[in-house]
C-alpha cells in the first residue's frame, strides 16, 4: 500500500519537528512546496494537530500500546503519533490511518517494527477516541494533558483567567486560527476579502492571495496585531522607533502613516528579510538597522513614538504556531530591559507601546508595572478591555476569536 503525499509530508514534518528540533512552519513548507493545494491544505492539518496533540496522543499511545513513546525507533513513534491523531481528533477513515501508518514504519526500512506498529494502530482504533475524550479537566494539570499543553502554561491561565476562561482558552488555542491580512494601503490595486467591522484594514479570507502578497498589496496579519500597531496612533510627520521589527508587519503598518520608521532587528537574516519585505510593501520611509535593540546607537534619540513588540512566550499565538508550546518560556527581564530603552529613546511626553503576543500576567502588567512608566487607558477599544485591568487590552482567542495580545498604552514623563 502506497503513502499519500498529505500524509507523507505530515509525518516528515512530525518527524523533523520532535527528532531535528525544526520548527514547524519551516519544516512543513520544505517538505509541503510541490504539494497541490488540496493536498498540501490536508498534510497542514495533519502534521500541526499531531504536534499541538502529542502530550495526549503519547498518552494514549503509552496506556493502549503498553510501551514508552521514549523508547521508540523516531520514525515509527512519529508514525504512532500521526495515527493516532487522525484517529482521536480527525474524520480520516480508520483503515486508511492504521494501514498507511503502518507503511510509513516499512519506508522507513524498520521491517521488524511493522508488525507492532501494526498492533498498536489496532489498539489505538478501538479505544483512543473514547479515552481522549473521557480524560479529566478539573484542574490545570488534567487540563494540560487532556488538551495537550505543558503544565505551567495551563497553570498560568488557571492563574490569570479562572478555571472557566482557562478551559475555554485552552480549547480555542487548539483550533484552527482565523486567516486574515491586511490591505496594505502603501499600494494600489484590488484585494479581495470580507472587511472587518471592527479592525480597520483586516480582511477575512479564506486563504492567502500569494499573488497579492508578492505585488505587495496584502499581508498576513492577525486582527490582534494589527491592534497593537493601531494602538501606536501613529501620526503624520513624526518619528517612530520600532524595538523589535521582523519580519515587518507592524513596522509597514506604521508607515503608512509615518514620516520616518527606524525598524531595528538584532539578527542579520530577519533584517534581510525585513528589507525584503518594506520594499515589496512600498515601505520606502522605513529604515532598518541590523543591531541589538538594548545597544543601540546614542544619536537615535528623541522619537515620538516608540513601539515595544517584545520577545516572549508567545501564548497567544500557539493556535498558528504549534511547536511554540513545546519551546516556548516567558521573558520578563528581557521584555522590562526593552521597555527601559524605550523610555530613553521616546521624546518628552512622547508614547511608548508595548505588546506581546502572550497571556501571562508575568509578561504583561507585571512588566509594566515594573517599567515605573505611566499608563494611558486604551479607551478607543472597549471591547479588548482587560479583564482585570481596563487601562490595558488582552484579545483573548476564545472570546475574541484571533491572537491573544496585550497592549499597554505608555507616556514618557514630560
Amino acid at each position: 500500500m502506497s503513502v499519500s503525499p498529505a500524509r507523507r509530508a505530515a509525518y516528515d514534518t512530525v518527524l523533523r519537528v520532535f527528532e531535528e528540533d525544526a520548527y514547524a512552519d519551516r519544516a512543513f513548507r520544505g517538505v509541503a512546496a510541490a504539494l497541490e493545494p488540496r493536498d498540501r491544505a490536508l498534510a497542514q492539518r495533519l502534521a500541526y494537530g499531531t504536534i499541538q496533540r502529542v502530550r495526549t496522543l503519547d498518552h494514549g499511545i503509552e496506556t493502549l500500546g503498553r510501551r514508552p513513546v521514549a523508547k521508540l525507533d523516531p520514525p515509527v513513534r512519529a508514525a504512532l503519533r500521526l495515527g493516532a491523531y487522525e484517529l482521536a481528533f480527525a474524520e480520516t477513515a480508520t483503515h486508511a490511518a492504521v494501514n498507511e501508518s503502518v507503511e510509513l514504519v516499512r519506508a522507513a526500512g524498520l521491517e521488524r517494527a511493522v508488525k507492532f506498529a501494526n498492533a498498536v494502530l489496532r489498539r489505538l482504533a478501538l479505544g483512543l477516541r473514547e479515552l481522549v475524550e473521557t480524560l479529566p479537566e478539573r484542574t490545570g494539570e488534567e487540563a494540560a494533558l487532556r488538551h495537550s499543553y505543558p503544565d505551567w502554561v495551563a497553570q498560568t491561565w488557571w492563574r490569570d483567567l479562572g478555571a472557566e476562561d482557562a478551559l475555554a482558552l485552552l480549547r480555542a488555542q487548539n483550533e484552527a486560527p482565523e486567516t486574515v491580512v491586511r490591505r496594505n494601503r502603501l499600494k494600489e490595486g484590488a484585494v479581495e476579502g470580507e472587511p472587518d467591522h471592527e479592525i480597520p484594514s483586516a480582511l477575512r479570507v479564506e486563504r492567502v492571495d500569494e499573488r497579492a502578497l508578492a505585488a505587495g498589496l496584502v499581508w498576513p496579519q492577525s486582527r490582534g496585531s494589527q491592534l497593537a500597531g493601531l494602538c501606536v496612533d501613529a501620526r503624520t510627520g513624526e518619528r517612530l522607533l520600532d524595538l523589535c521589527a521582523a519580519p515587518g508587519g507592524k513596522a509597514t503598518q506604521l508607515a503608512e502613516t509615518a514620516a520616518e520608521v527606524v525598524a531595528v532587528e538584532k539578527h542579520p537574516g530577519r533584517a534581510r528579510e525585513l528589507e525584503q519585505n518594506c520594499r515589496r510593501l512600498g515601505a520606502t520611509n522605513v529604515r532598518v538597522l541590523n543591531a541589538d535593540a538594548l545597544d543601540l546607537p546614542p544619536e537615535l534619540t528623541g522619537f515620538d513614538r516608540v513601539l515595544v513588540d517584545a520577545p516572549c512566550s508567545g501564548l497567544g499565538v500557539l493556535a498558528a504556531r504549534p511547536d511554540l508550546r513545546w519551546r516556548g518560556r516567558p521573558l520578563p527581564e528581557l521584555q522590562l530591559e526593552l521597555l527601559r530603552v524605550a523610555a530613553e529613546r521616546v521624546r518628552a511626553g512622547g508614547r511608548v507601546v508595548y505588546s506581546v503576543c502572550t497571556i501571562n500576567a508575568d509578561e504583561n502588567e507585571a512588566v509594566v508595572d515594573a517599567s515605573g512608566l505611566e499608563a494611558e487607558r486604551l479607551a478607543e477599544w472597549p471591547q479588548f478591555a482587560h479583564p482585570r485591568r481596563p487601562e490595558f487590552l488582552l484579545t483573548l482567542p476564545h472570546r475574541d476569536r484571533t491572537s491573544g495580545f496585550f497592549i499597554a498604552s505608555l507616556r514618557s514623563p514630560s
